[in-house]
């Protein structure tokens, strides 16, 4: 099943060409694929049955990305990329190789062409790779009969039959000269680096003339091979055969905020990119920001310049050419403005993921918080706070308060409160006694210093505690603060609002909340954390208060000589542990020092 940031990303997965990225809950990518319409295929990860290994896969998912390209042939080589950068767990067959063919002239004596999954160091050169094997095989074939090198296996004092086919130079049985591998090197590299208009000009020839002739199945196989030339050696603009390092830079803007999507090319690939995104004020230029991170951006330690950058239309690139010592650039044609265009769709996917993120977080915080002002039939408010109680058999009695502003804590401005009643056993009594002691000092303080009231109080309790903290409120402090109880049920669970008229006009009333609703999970992580902040203080109280109690009863220690150790060493084990010399430098006399320790020998 997914997960709400997966639910909210899939309504944001364009129809177009790309790679998706898997991740697990610790970010690692785990999973790359590719696919010609992304929308479709990421969705189908989540919205469908999977058994098996993909099984699996979709349940070690918490989280995903995705890059988008202009075409799908783009895809097969940006997923090489990837799966070669990540090693991701769940991909098996490209890991190694990259899976796809690249053509190769070998480095050899006699060089030869043929098809290659590995590339190697050996001083070869490798054009690829090819996602269409069966087209790459294809132009292959062509190119061993137009442009032959060696075809047989080596010297054999005879010619072989490529040679007699015109498929060979003649390795086979006479010493070809270095000039005439080279020029045909030459002629197979321009071809492979797309220059195949004289090829295709030919081709067309021969199947117009095969078409004259009435050879339509010729003709065919014609139609084929220009199909596969031109589908393998097109240009690409995620796998070119222009090595340049390059950073390309492009930006969007929308709702005040910018998007900047950075691709780092290196060695013809994309390498990885970056993202930074941030909000900008009305006043400020979004040019401007995106020229000014730009610098920063290189201005960073250890950040290694390209030698070229491309960044959009209006950017000043003679200025960011003088500060960064580089050549800056907005290409106007071809597949650098190609990659330009993509970076900057890309910064526009980012920035609406962003969007649909922060729509489901204000949905979980602010949409949750409006539904309980709903629920009890109050105005929205932005502001809820909370108390809760604690002791042990009445002893160290102390109190918390927890705020929430729009459905977030807002942990600065939580309080403690020391009780100052204490008995033998709480009761009842003393519970509404602590309600009113901490709800009087609270806002008669806030009263006092002109500070903002909440719109709401929630009470850890029922009715009971409900009325102490209302007759506080209205017959003392003159204040008509909203307040309701969050209720339990015999499980200890909270599950009802009570509701009571702010004058005591109407009598309270349970308001059950849908426990699938986020105003459900609000309310009950409310009363879990002024819980957990009332135990967690209350805890340290009473370990103070029992060293502090140890302490009184060691003759020649005082109030002060208390507090230093109290202060320095925190705990009675401590204290227990610390030599004279220790003790000493916490302020104590020789003296006291040795008496804590012959006191607290065996503690």
């Amino acid at each position: 099943m997914a997960t709400p940031l997966i639910e909210a990303k899939l309504k944001l997965l364009p129809a177009s060409p790309g790679c998706y990225l898997m991740k697990d809950v610790n970010g690692t990518v785990i999973y790359v694929g590719k696919s010609k319409t992304l929308k479709n295929r990421v969705r189908s990860y989540f919205k469908s049955k999977q058994v098996g290994r993909r099984a699996e896969l979709v349940r070690d998912i918490r989280n995903f990305d995705i890059i988008t390209v202009a075409t799908d042939k783009e895809a097969f080589l940006l997923e090489i990329t990837l799966i070669k950068k990540y090693q991701p767990y769940y991909n098996v067959q490209l890991k190694q190789g990259t899976g796809y063919p690249y053509i190769e002239i070998t480095h050899e004596a006699n060089p030869q062409t043929k098809l290659t999954s590995i590339v190697h160091k050996d001083g070869g050169y490798y054009f690829g790779p090819y996602p269409n094997v069966y087209a790459a095989q294809a132009t292959l074939h062509f190119i061993q009969k137009v442009f032959p090198l060696r075809r047989c296996s080596g010297f054999q004092h005879r010619p072989c039959l490529y040679y007699h086919m015109g498929q060979c130079l003649g390795a086979c049985f006479k010493q070809v000269p270095a000039a005439t591998y080279q020029a045909q090197i030459a002629k197979i590299k321009r071809f492979l680096n797309g220059d195949i208009a004289a090829v295709k000009a030919d081709l067309k020839q021969q199947m117009a003339q095969a078409a004259s002739e009435l050879q339509f199945e010729h003709a065919a196989e014609i139609r084929d091979q220009l199909r596969y030339i031109e589908e393998t050696v097109e240009k690409q603009k995620i796998i070119s055969h222009d090595h340049t390092q390059r950073d390309v830079f492009n930006f969007y803007v929308d709702k005040s905020w910018i998007s900047i999507q950075i691709f780092f090319l290196r060695q013809a690939k994309l390498l990885r990119r970056e993202t930074r995104m941030f909000p900008l004020t009305d006043t400020t230029d979004p040019v401007d920001e995106f020229q000014s991170l730009l610098v920063q951006f290189y201005g960073q330690r250890n950040r290694v310049l390209p030698k070229e950058i491309l960044v959009p239309v209006g950017v000043d690139t003679e200025t960011l050419s003088d500060l960064l010592k580089v050549p800056v650039r907005t290409p106007q044609r071809g597949q650098k403005k190609a990659l330009l265009a993509m970076a900057g769709e890309n910064a526009q996917l980012k920035l609406a993921d962003k969007f649909r993120l922060l729509e489901l977080g204000n949905r979980k915080t602010k949409g949750a918080q409006a539904e309980i002002f709903t629920a009890l039939g109050l105005p929205y408010g932005s502001r809820i706070e909370s108390f809760d109680h604690s002791h042990i058999q009445g002893t160290d009695p102390v109190s918390a308060l927890v705020v929430f502003e729009d459905g977030q804590p807002a942990k600065t401005q939580y309080r403690k409160f020391i009780l100052k009643g204490e008995v033998e056993h709480q009761n009842m009594a003393d519970e509404l006694r602590n309600t009113r002691e901490v709800v009087r000092r609270r806002y008669s303080r806030l009263l006092k210093e002109h500070q903002k009231m909440p719109d709401l109080i929630l009470m850890d309790g029922g009715q009971i505690q409900m009325e102490a903290a209302e007759d506080v409120l209205r017959n003392e402090l003159n204040l008509a603060i909203p307040v309701a109880g969050m209720v339990k049920d015999n499980h200890h669970r909270t599950n009802h609002l009570l509701k009571g008229d702010p004058f005591r006009e109407q009598p309270f009333k349970l308001i059950p909340m849908d426990p699938k609703s986020e105003g459900f999970y609000l309310m009950t992580r409310i009363q879990d954390e002024v819980h957990r902040f009332a135990i967690t203080f209350h805890r340290r109280t009473h370990a103070k208060n029992a060293l502090s109690s140890k302490l009184d009863t060691i003759k020649g220690i005082g109030p002060k000589s208390r507090n230093k150790l109290l202060k320095k060493f925190g705990s009675l084990k401590r204290i227990s542990d610390a030599s004279v010399a220790e003790l000493q430098a916490a302020g104590l006399t020789i003296v006291q020092a040795q008496t804590v320790k012959v006191s607290l020998l065996g503690a």
